[in-house]
């Protein structure tokens, strides 16, 4: 079970020999490792571009990683397909994605079981029997998530994967109540549950601390053999381009720029930090926004493709940011 607050990590008992688990085949070796949900500004399509900014020495004289606003976990899991660290730290403020993590983690065996099964009700279904299945499980979800300690457990996450998978473009967006409020998406044929994936990300989750909070309370983990990660929600380009809605909350240009305060204290520490965010010269040349408020950072411009935007004319390569203090 993962606490909101903290979780103690397990040793590293890494064995490096592939095992049977119900019958599917899971390595105890590095292999890599896919996102098991789709995600708003997942990662995912950046990696390769992303890999030439990770700072020298990870797994060695690097030894820890913390990831605040792990989200849909790309460079996570990139990171854990490759290199050893002593202890690695993730956290988002989404309850309910938090705590699929940790139920992959802990429960993988159980989460597997009903994924399955629901996969087995719901790909034979016809588009108005699947739409009615959808629905159904939304409101289980709903329901789960107004008890409060309900959200907690195996069937939370296993409709949170659910209904990423077959929602309307994968997105998770809550409404002022805190009810996830997507529709139903056309996929002809998703893929619900992935065994293999799950149980090999379970065994990766083994040593890490898993916390559902502010990115704030990393700072007691964060040290001068730490990389930082930090993937925030984005500063939109225009008042309607927002995604920012995964907890009910905004995050606001205050809120970035008390994020690179934070950013500002970890350099003090000694941590090597990068940072994720949109660049406002896409609409406006001249908006020095991130430029005055990291100052002295290393800033490069890096190519992305919008793949989640309701407006197809918004879709395509636009130039996002990447920040360093290294």
């Amino acid at each position: 079970m993962c606490y909101k607050e903290t979780d103690a990590f397990c040793k590293d008992s890494r064995i490096t020999k592939t095992e049977v688990c119900n019958g599917i085949n899971v390595s105890r070796e590095k292999v890599p490792l896919k996102p098991f949900v789709k995600w708003a500004g997942g990662k995912g399509q950046l990696l390769s571009e992303l890999r030439k900014f990770y700072p020298e020495g990870l797994g060695e004289t690097i030894k820890k990683y913390a990831e605040p606003f792990v989200g849909g976990g790309a460079v996570l899991f990139d990171l854990l397909s490759s290199y050893d660290f002593e202890k690695v730290y993730i956290s988002d403020v989404n309850a309910e994605l938090i705590n699929t993590y940790c139920v992959i983690r802990d429960e993988a065996e159980n989460l597997i079981e009903l994924l399955l099964k629901y996969e087995k009700e719901y790909i034979p279904l016809d588009d108005s029997l699947r739409k009615s299945y959808y629905y159904a499980k939304r409101r289980r979800f709903n329901d789960l998530k107004g008890n409060g300690a309900g959200s907690i457990g195996s069937e939370c996450a296993a409709l949170f994967i659910f209904l990423n998978r077959t929602c309307y473009n994968g997105l998770y967006r809550v409404n002022r109540k805190g009810l996830f409020n997507v529709p139903v998406g056309s996929y002809k044929k998703p893929t619900i549950c992935d065994p293999a994936n799950l149980l090999n990300i379970s065994y990766a989750l083994k040593n890490i601390e898993i916390v559902c909070g502010d990115y704030k309370k990393s700072f007691d983990f964060i040290d001068n053999t730490t990389f930082v990660y930090f993937d925030p929600p984005y500063r939109p380009l225009s008042p309607t381009s927002s995604f920012t809605s995964y907890t009910g909350d905004g995050f606001d240009d205050l809120a970035q720029r008390n994020l690179a305060e934070y950013v500002s204290l970890l350099t003090k520490v000694g941590a090597k930090v990068m940072v994720s965010n949109s660049d406002p010269k896409n609409q406006d040349p001249e908006d020095n926004f991130f430029e005055e408020m990291y100052r002295g950072f290393r800033i490069k411009q890096i190519k992305a493709s919008r793949s989640i935007n309701s407006n197809s004319k918004g879709r395509g390569k636009i130039n996002e940011l990447l920040i360093c203090n290294f």
